[in-house]
């Protein structure tokens, strides 16, 4: 039997009409823009399914530029997001996509540039109540939730470097809830996801990126 909380029920607290559309969008957005740690300057968005369809009269245009720019899902300034963008520099595109079907009816992939031309792209999808998922970055297929505290590092795909990423968390007495391996391929850029309890101490990050096949390290936190 599954568990639903009165949460499941209720839903998120949320500006805008829809928590798949509006409330998931922010939160897909706010998540990306955690995960890419610094401010952009610009933000290209492609919808997919419902998203393409209804972005405009759900406010999940608002919601996505919203959460990028750091808002969560109830944040009162999400339906001025598109001159607030306007006033900090950031340029912002949507896209919707209605060719590619075999995707989950709320998709977007989001794609995000800082000042000094980094670029990331994240797609998420919303799956009701609020609920999210983040299924890729960059070119390699994710899986998970952002429910937990969440340490993300890209890496090489060599041998050692999950042994090196749970040694540090063992001497720190992390309690992983979840990891994961994801590759772009065999032997190239490969994503450890590392979902945990509590919070991390500092200098972790800077333990795992001592490895030499470590090339970065993001730390999610709630």
């Amino acid at each position: 039997m599954t568990f639903i909380s009165v949460f499941d029920v209720l839903g998120p607290n949320m500006i805008g009409p829809s928590s798949s559309h509006t409330a998931g969008a922010a939160s897909i957005a706010l998540m990306a823009r955690k995960m890419f740690g610094c401010p952009v300057v610009r933000v290209d968005f492609t919808l997919y399914g419902s998203f393409a369809k209804t972005y405009r009269g759900h406010g999940t245009d608002r919601a996505l530029l919203g959460g990028i720019m750091g808002f969560s899902t109830d944040d009162k300034r999400i339906p001025n997001s598109f001159s607030i963008a306007k006033e900090q520099g950031i340029e912002f595109s949507f896209t919707p996509n209605e060719t590619e079907t075999e995707v989950h009816p709320n998709t977007v992939d989001i794609a995000m540039t800082d000042a000094s031309c980094r670029r990331m792209t994240i797609r998420g999808e919303s799956l009701g109540g609020g609920k999210i998922r983040i299924t890729r970055i960059n070119q390699a297929e994710v899986d998970f939730s952002g429910e937990y505290n969440t340490l993300i590092v890209i890496q090489r795909d060599k041998q050692g470097v999950i042994a090196h990423i749970t040694g540090c968390l063992s001497k720190a007495n992390v309690n992983i809830a979840f990891l994961k391996l994801f590759r772009e391929a065999k032997g190239s850029t490969a994503y450890s996801i590392v979902e945990f309890d509590g919070i991390l101490p500092e200098g972790i990050p800077d333990e795992i990126r001592k490895n030499p096949n470590v090339k970065d390290v993001m730390l999610i936190e709630l």
